[in-house]
């Protein structure tokens, strides 16, 4: 399930981001998607290519590895992001939630450390 008035475009982060057409009120499930999930080894293999930016740790243990379907992998980080998301380890599925008001035009943004407004640096963002 993906709202029909959420759409990938170019994003000033750069690549593509999710953005809406509508405003959505805080609390909003924007999406729910199923997510492929690999196994900790083939995460190894994962992490070599070009999907090592777009998979999520998953599991328990944050052992395995999933890559979103639907938009779920295309959501942009944020230090102080818009959005939510969850995930269901027994149904293999990510739920995409705003958490604040959102504007017509307004990129969406996830944070990657799993909490909206989690300051610990990313990746990318590491010295």
């Amino acid at each position: 399930m993906i709202l029909p008035f959420l759409w990938v475009g170019p994003s000033d982060k750069g690549g593509n981001g999710v953005f809406t057409s509508e405003d959505i009120i805080a609390g909003t499930v924007i999406e729910i998607s199923p997510v492929l999930v690999f196994s900790a080894e083939e995460r190894v293999w994962l992490e070599k290519t070009l999907l090592y930016n777009y998979i999520f740790e998953w599991g328990e243990k944050a052992a395995h590895a999933a890559v979103g379907l639907g938009y779920i992998s295309l959501y942009n980080h944020s230090y102080h992001s818009n959005c939510d998301y969850d995930m269901d380890f027994t149904y293999s599925l990510m739920k995409i939630t705003t958490v604040r008001n959102i504007r017509k035009g307004e990129e969406l943004f996830i944070n990657y450390n799993a909490s909206p407004d989690n300051g610990k640096k990313v990746w990318f963002d590491a010295v």
